[in-house]
């Protein structure tokens, strides 16, 4: 008897981890941008820290205003609308401030924060672990399997140059198509993303493809 999930819990389990990321963080799922940014979590804090020092919309304007009027030599950063006569409302303002109620926040097109990306990626480790201690499948092997070994080498060192070829391949291959499995898959498809929908139709086509020719072929 299998000791994994049948097919339909594992799906609902995917479908409730995809659901609660977006609620919780108003953000995609993804695995491969989660790496990238904790690897280089020295300039994403730094981007972080100058994200705050802008924490809404209106500070961010302001900001922009000054700068704009100090570039140009119009002043310190005062405002230089022609007031209104007889005290009449200015509609110009009126407009731009409906327009900024409209569009979403600067701060919610920034990926989501380091710390929530490094949890999400040691969450993943533990619960690895954990399912299989629980399971009673954990051991530790220093091989791919009798499967990898039938199919590809035997070697111990080709093994290894292997399968550190095909991560480079893997990690170079994602970050080009904007996003992993986990990404495009689940959060993207989830959401009706073409270019989603599109990524994970070729990487399972292809996925589809290597393991006729492994299995059938060679």
């Amino acid at each position: 008897m299998s000791t994994y999930w049948p097919w339909w819990a594992g799906a609902i389990g995917l479908a409730l981890v995809t659901i609660n990321h977006t609620l919780i963080t108003d953000r995609s799922l993804g695995v491969s941008s989660a790496w990238d940014r904790v690897l280089h979590w020295r300039r994403e804090r730094h981007l972080e820290q100058m994200d705050e020092e802008f924490i809404d919309d209106q500070a961010l304007a302001e900001a922009l205003a000054a700068a704009t009027a100090e570039h140009f030599g119009t002043g310190t950063g005062a405002s230089t609308m022609t007031q209104a006569p007889y005290e009449k409302s200015q509609p110009l303002e009126a407009d731009i401030e409906a327009a900024s109620d409209d569009r979403p926040a600067a701060t919610n097109l920034r990926p989501a924060p380091l710390v929530t990306q490094a949890a999400l990626l040691i969450s993943i480790f533990l619960g690895g672990l954990i399912a299989a201690v629980t399971s009673g499948r954990f051991h530790l092997r220093y091989d791919m399997g009798p499967g990898f070994r039938d199919l590809v080498t035997a070697n111990p060192t080709a093994m290894i140059a292997v399968l550190f070829v095909g991560g480079v391949l893997v990690g170079f291959g994602t970050r080009l198509a904007g996003g992993c499995s986990s990404g495009h898959g689940l959060s993207g498809c989830g959401r009706l993303r073409p270019v989603s929908l599109v990524a994970t139709a070729v990487f399972f086509g292809t996925a589809v493809v290597v393991s006729f020719l492994l299995w059938k072929v060679i």
